[in-house]
């Protein structure tokens, strides 16, 4: 489980840098998809005219009211078929940018990355937003093949992991909120970017201190057992991927996927702001 977890964990960045990629920006802007819309519009455009309530329901831990402003009229503006194109033609010029083609082990890497994103197309039942890009037809390019596969291993982990929240009583702010006591992502970035009014953040974070989970800001020992708990579980869900590879190919994704990742982050795809 920790070999499979590892395995994702460092090739995410390849599929992660798309929400931050200047090249995503300016495609969306192109079809006239200016700021956060970009970003709901291009992940939910393998649903087809998602509406706000999917997105809602499917992206979990946004404020339901930024969603809606931001996906009202995205439709108008594009077509999901043309939002999915260029998507993928932002993700291809990133990448290559970073020099992902150039890397000696890219073959091998989309081999076992793909053998595990194809063996998770077995499993979509209850994970709406991975089958939803399960269902897009494979890429021709090796490059934009390697970020489909990693985008369907996202997807396929980000569903089970709603799963978990789900079945703990862990709603989206509170999930926000626990993940932001962690210390792994700033704060600010979290508020600014998931838009939840500071009042309402105020008060859920009582409310979790009342449970026992927080200590002022920071997890309790019950919280970090909770987090935990949910995290352990969320790699479980996530096993049918990465046991078609078994033990041996797992370490060997682990082990390849690291220049794969310190290259985008190099290239500053991942850079916020």
């Amino acid at each position: 489980m920790k070999t499979a977890r590892a395995a994702w964990r460092r090739l995410e960045p390849v599929h992660a840098m798309i929400y931050f990629a200047p090249e995503g920006r300016r495609r969306y802007a192109e079809l006239g998809l200016s700021g956060r819309a970009g970003y709901f519009a291009s992940r939910s455009a393998a649903f087809g005219r998602a509406s706000a309530e999917l997105v809602i329901s499917t992206f979990y831990n946004f404020n339901p009211d930024f969603v809606r402003q931001a996906v009202e009229g995205a439709w108008d503006a594009a077509t999901p078929q043309q939002v999915l194109d260029a998507r993928h033609a932002a993700a291809n010029e990133a990448l290559r940018r970073a020099g992902i083609h150039q890397l000696p082990a890219l073959d091998e890497v989309l081999t076992l990355t793909r053998r595990a994103a194809e063996a998770a197309c077995e499993h979509p039942q209850g994970r709406p937003l991975f089958a939803a890009h399960a269902a897009l037809p494979w890429p021709e390019e090796p490059v934009l093949q390697l970020w489909h596969a990693q985008t369907l291993l996202r997807e396929f982990r980000g569903d089970g992991h709603v799963a978990c929240l789900l079945s703990e009583g862990v709603g989206g702010l509170e999930s926000l909120i626990l993940h932001a006591a962690t210390g792994d992502v700033p704060v600010d970035f979290l508020k600014a970017s998931r838009a939840w009014p500071e009042e309402e953040w105020a008060e859920t974070a009582e409310r979790l201190r009342t449970r026992g989970l927080l200590e002022g800001d920071s997890l309790s020992p019950e919280g970090v057992r909770l987090r935990t708990h949910i995290e352990d579980r969320t790699d479980r869900l996530a096993l049918p991927a990465y046991t078609a590879l078994g033990d041996a190919d797992c370490d060997r994704l682990a082990e390849l996927a690291s220049p794969f990742g310190r290259a985008v982050v190099d290239a500053g795809l991942l850079r916020i702001g």
